[in-house]
């Protein structure tokens, strides 16, 4: 049976020498095999086609750059001026600045365990395998696979759902009263995103990663032109800055606005992105954090920063529709506007493929014969008719839920701050094992019990958000709720 995890070599904390650390989550979860047998089987994996097809290993660090950008830095950049709201001017700033320094900080980390297992004799692809075989326990490695599965098939869906709405936008502006639905975007959507699905790996997706980030670039400079336009017009949007006289929905309202962080600067798919450099990848990913993070203050710093100054708390939770307000003239050329939409609809499409390739490559693993050519029949059927299933079930859990942005805080509470804040910082103690008075152990434990707190009551302000909207919420409905 091949195995599914890894053979790290870690240092002992007891004995200072390496210690070989050995796991097969099928293998424990059959019972089966002896020592000896296992070892073997750790020595020698048996290839298989997810890591083959899907996850090949031939880009370089700035492929792995370009790919990282799609993941972090998309639309949801503009929801970070209402992140500010939450918190106001002081405590707004010094959190987004905090979660860029801890999240460069704890993928850093992973890339440095990720580093030294390959020093070892063992490179890890997968995320779930890494945490497994470093953390050495079964029930991390379906923990894992669950968490990034669920944040993987919620990026997508959202995706699908902010494209569709986009083309909507367009649509009722120039067809007011038009017949199309949101449904008949969504398939439309769906269409495009089966076909593109079926480039075979994260590493032909180089390209369209490039054009993704000079498309966040492009839109979060009109946004910002456009939100300092409108602040500085001679007849402004009223605005002021104050926060809620309620302590407890100050406190709340801080708490999602964290959690919404979280999910503006996770990702969760990193050791699957650093599965794409070609061996040797040791020093690689962190040069492609570097590009990454250089992207994500331009982009992360400049909307959250004019989009709050032009309209304070009156702040929409995506500051394109204060721009675009339900009553009274937009504030902002139709043109730009309009390209705008355009813009963020293609980028839309690129994270959706790149969140969707841990999923292509579960089911390319299972499905597909490493034994015979990615593109022959025997391979090739399969994989299209999964895909395509894979898109189509996203799109009609879009169609069926159109208040899926509702659920950001949520998923940043309970996907992205355990994969992105806890479990890195716990893996590097426990693979590189520094000394338990050491800055970086107590600084990594410090990170974990914050955020973990942080995540707890950002799920409760979450879910609490939820709640209060549930009103709002309709089945198949024809308006996108916030």
């Amino acid at each position: 049976m091949a195995s599914t995890g890894g053979t790290p070599f870690l240092l002992s904390p007891a004995t200072g020498h390496a210690a070989t650390a050995v796991f097969d989550v099928e293998a424990v979860g059959a019972g089966a095999g002896t020592g000896a047998q296992h070892q073997a089987a750790k020595s020698t994996p048996a290839p298989d086609a997810g890591a083959a097809f899907v996850l090949e290993s031939k880009g370089t660090w700035w492929h792995a750059g370009f790919h990282l950008t799609t993941a972090i830095v998309g639309p949801t950049v503009l929801t970070l001026p209402y992140a500010l709201r939450g918190m106001g001017w002081g405590l707004g700033l010094a959190a987004l600045t905090a979660v860029f320094a801890v999240t460069f900080y704890a993928y850093y980390l992973v890339s440095r365990v990720l580093d030294h297992c390959e020093a070892a004799g063992r490179r890890h692809i997968r995320f779930r395998e890494l945490a497994a075989a470093v953390l050495g326990s079964g029930w991390v490695f379906y923990v894992v696979v669950s968490v990034q599965t669920a944040i993987n098939t919620g990026v997508t869906t959202g995706s699908i759902l902010l494209a569709a709405d986009c083309l909507k936008i367009m649509y009722s502006d120039l067809a007011p009263h038009g017949p199309l639905k949101l449904y008949h975007f969504i398939i439309i959507v769906a269409v495009v995103l089966a076909f593109l699905s079926q480039l075979p790996s994260f590493h032909s997706l180089r390209h369209i990663n490039l054009g993704s980030l000079i498309l966040s670039f492009a839109y979060t400079i009109l946004v910002s032109a456009a939100c300092i336009r409108a602040g500085a017009s001679s007849d402004p949007p009223a605005k002021h800055y104050s926060l809620s006289s309620s302590k407890s929905e100050k406190t709340f309202n801080a708490f999602l606005s964290i959690s919404i962080l979280a999910s503006v600067y996770g990702n969760g798919i990193l050791p699957e992105i650093q599965a794409t450099l070609a061996p040797p990848a040791a020093g690689k990913m962190t040069k492609a954090l570097v590009l990454c993070y250089a992207v994500v203050f331009f982009t992360f710093y400049l909307p959250a920063i004019t989009g709050y100054w032009a309209f304070g708390n009156q702040v929409q939770s995506n500051v394109l529709q204060s721009l675009m307000p339900d009553e009274g003239p937009s504030l902002a050329p139709t043109w730009l506007l309009g390209l705008t939409v355009v813009l963020v609809l293609l980028q839309l499409l690129a994270i959706a493929l790149v969140y969707s390739q841990v999923a292509y490559e579960i089911m390319e693993k299972n499905s597909a014969d490493v034994a015979h050519g990615r593109f022959s029949r025997r391979n090739l059927a399969p994989r299209v008719a999964l895909r395509t299933a894979y898109v189509a079930v996203c799109a009609l859990v879009a169609a069926a839920l159109p208040f899926f942005g509702d659920i950001v805080g949520v998923v940043g509470a309970v996907g992205f701050i355990p994969l992105d804040f806890i479990l890195p910082v716990v893996m590097y103690n426990t693979a590189l094992a520094p000394p338990r008075r050491s800055p970086v152990y107590l600084a990594n434990v410090a990170i974990m019990v914050v955020f973990t707190g942080v995540g707890v009551i950002g799920a409760v302000a979450s879910v609490r958000k939820l709640a209060l909207d549930a009103g709002k919420f309709k089945l198949f409905s024809d308006n996108v709720v916030d």
